[in-house]
């Protein structure tokens, strides 16, 4: 019996999730955005690769998404998350600078351009990133979801998001990111804290009204979910 570790099971995991959500993707194309899912995609793979364990899933992402610039010119994006507008692209040195033209310098330009103008976040990442430092990728996408609670949660005094303790920000973050009710079980894994450590930081989310217990008290709750109080995040 050949025994994998975690890694290669996790690739095993991506690969055939990339492959159904590609699958899927093309069904649902036509024109231009289907021959451009057509097309060479292993930049956008190299994208998902390195998502892939921030997100978990490939839910509310679209790949070769459209946009029309104020000029009327389509723009196609590597990938999009259509909830949290963000604008995830793989550039090539080759494509995107060693040959770059002027024409096209301009033209990338006027693509951030757009993105802003939409409201739209963008964060691009060249292969070499994607191949060399997956993992420090990965954290600028944790530290941006993290910012999405720079406005302020409506509670009380108006709490702040960065007001509050860091392990209530982890909390919220991870609960957000799985985007389904939790288990303490759970809480602690996310956290790395001991259960009754743990159930501190979920008696304070209660008690600013961001997290509520799904049945029973907090000792007998089986789950727990983010609030409506829990929208700054968003």
């Amino acid at each position: 019996m050949v025994m994998r570790n975690r890694d290669e099971d996790r690739m095993v995991g991506f690969e055939e999730a990339f492959e159904a959500f590609l699958a899927e993707q093309r069904r649902n194309a036509t024109g231009m955005r289907l021959e451009m899912l057509n097309k060479d995609l292993t930049g956008t793979k190299k994208l998902l690769e390195m998502l892939w364990p921030v997100l978990g899933s490939f839910e509310d992402l679209i790949l070769e998404y459209e946009v029309t610039s104020l000029s009327g010119v389509k723009i196609y994006v590597d990938v999009f998350h259509r909830v949290w507008r963000i604008v995830f692209e793989a550039d090539g040195f080759v494509v995107h600078a060693e040959k770059i033209t002027r024409d096209r310098f301009s033209f990338e330009r006027m693509r951030v351009r757009t993105f802003m103008n939409l409201g739209c976040r963008y964060m691009p990442f060249s292969w070499d990133e994607l191949d060399k430092k997956p993992d420090a990728c990965r954290r600028s996408v944790y530290e941006m979801l993290g910012r999405f609670g720079n406005g302020r949660i409506a509670h009380g005094g108006g709490l702040g998001w960065m007001e509050l303790p860091v392990y209530e920000r982890e909390l919220i973050r991870c609960a957000w990111l799985h985007n389904r009710p939790f288990g303490m079980k759970e809480a602690c894994e996310w956290l790395q804290l001991k259960d009754d450590t743990a159930r501190l930081v979920i008696r304070s989310l209660i008690s600013r009204g961001i997290l509520q217990g799904i049945g029973g008290s907090l000792r007998r709750a089986h789950l727990f979910q983010l609030t409506e109080l829990a929208g700054g995040l968003r």
